[in-house]
């Protein structure tokens, strides 16, 4: 049977709008939404109930008379627009996360999109057990030859394709990792920040529910803020960083005695890492 809304000869004509007022989001990162409806001679009304339909799908975020695809101090950005930034640091920040990982491990990994690069690199440490709340994450890794997937389940949030909330953070709780491997939004003082409360809790049950907790990072998120902390990086084990993070940076968190891994880049040739030093 055929519903009335696959017969509505306006329904292609609100796909196609739809998708422009994503790509136009997209290229601007942010736009208020009076301009939106300027732009594509459309009411005020119209426009809300497209963004409404994009930010459902996870595509964008409306926010304070915005539509915005990347993250500001209260919203983060959502992972359509997230996958398609710093895919190079990303992969190599993968890479490294990877050597982390030991055949037999219990592995947590969050809902971050530079964590989620992780994925297409597991099946060649298997056997493993990977705890994930990310609907990405349990599709793509579903199936994969010696990995025992184990998903937390919640409340869905589209914005970030993951469940989270009371019941994620419960079981969490009666779980026991090897390795928890997390992304943030933000560092501001050597502390890592995030915009979204549930978001915290559910990383804070992760780094709980782990024996090794480590932070995995681009160089961009140095300059960025968000409104709530999640925890100083001297409560991470690890902190892996790509090698266009200033050095003064990563200086300064090897001064506080946080282990640093600065992840070579496609075009960068790897480099040893510094050894502790035998002096007392």
């Amino acid at each position: 049977m055929t519903s009335p809304e696959a017969g509505d000869p306006r329904r292609p004509r609100q796909v196609d709008r739809q998708a422009r007022i994503a790509e136009a989001v997209m290229a601007d990162g942010t736009i208020r939404i009076e301009r939106l409806a300027a732009m594509f001679d459309i009411s005020l009304m119209t426009v809300h109930r497209d963004l409404d339909e994009l930010e459902s799908r996870g595509i964008l975020r409306k926010s304070r008379g915005v539509a915005t695809a990347t993250s500001t101090i209260l919203v983060e950005s959502s992972d359509v627009y997230r996958l398609s930034h710093q895919a190079k640091e990303k992969e190599a920040l993968a890479l490294a996360a990877m050597e982390l990982v030991e055949p037999g491990q219990v592995i947590i990994l969050d809902d971050s999109t530079t964590i989620l690069r992780m994925a297409p690199h597991l099946e060649g440490k298997a056997p493993l057990t990977v705890v994930t709340n990310v609907l990405t994450l349990m599709s793509e890794l579903r199936g994969t030859k010696g990995l025992t997937l184990i998903g937390i389940g919640g409340q869905y949030y589209g914005w970030c394709n993951a469940f989270m909330g009371p019941l994620t953070t419960q079981a969490l709780s009666e779980l026991h990792a090897d390795t928890a491997f997390l992304s943030t939004s933000a560092i501001t003082r050597d502390v890592a920040f995030h915009q979204v409360t549930e978001t915290i809790a559910t990383k804070r049950a992760m780094l709980s529910s782990a024996n090794r907790k480590v932070l995995v990072v681009d160089h961009t998120k140095f300059d960025r803020q968000a409104m709530y902390a999640l925890a100083p990086l001297t409560d991470f084990d690890t902190v892996i960083v790509d090698d266009a993070t200033p050095a003064a940076d990563i200086d300064r968190m090897r001064g506080k005695g946080i282990d640093v891994i600065v992840a070579p880049t496609m075009t960068t040739p790897r480099r040893p890492r510094p050894r502790p030093s035998s002096t007392p």
